[in-house]
């Protein structure tokens, strides 16, 4: 039988605190920033380039987004939710360009006033 290999310190601290989970990483950052900001500093670029942290989230972000609950009723009244937010957003988007739209004639009709009194010639009829 082989002998066991030996961790060092850092891989025991390592499993220590995956056991734990995210949780226990940002406590041992914060942690580190208070007794000695370089420790603290060392440790966020340390998660980072593990890229642990965010390999959950974004599983669960796109869970959320577009997978299925495996609830019929509840992913109903999503995507019915979902479909309503679209339709409004559209309309919403479109009156946003009417209103774009009727402030820029009004600013040009006003320039084109404005020009005409300084020159002297008859204003365009508006249709």
């Amino acid at each position: 039988m082989p002998p066991a290999p030996v961790q060092g310190w850092f891989s025991r601290a390592e499993a220590f605190l995956d056991q734990r989970g995210k949780p226990a990483w940002i406590a041992a950052m914060v942690l580190g920033f208070i007794l000695f900001w370089p420790l603290g500093l060392a440790l966020l670029f340390y998660m980072i380039w593990r890229k642990d942290m965010f390999k959950t989230c974004k599983k669960s972000r796109h869970a959320h987004m577009g997978g299925s609950t495996g609830n019929s009723a509840f992913d109903a009244y999503k995507a019915d939710t979902l479909k309503r937010l679209e339709d409004e957003q559209r309309a919403f988007e479109g009156f946003l360009g009417r209103l774009s739209e009727a402030k820029d004639k009004t600013e040009f009709d006003a320039f084109m006033k404005e020009r005409d009194a300084k020159t002297g010639a008859p204003a365009p009829q508006a249709e």
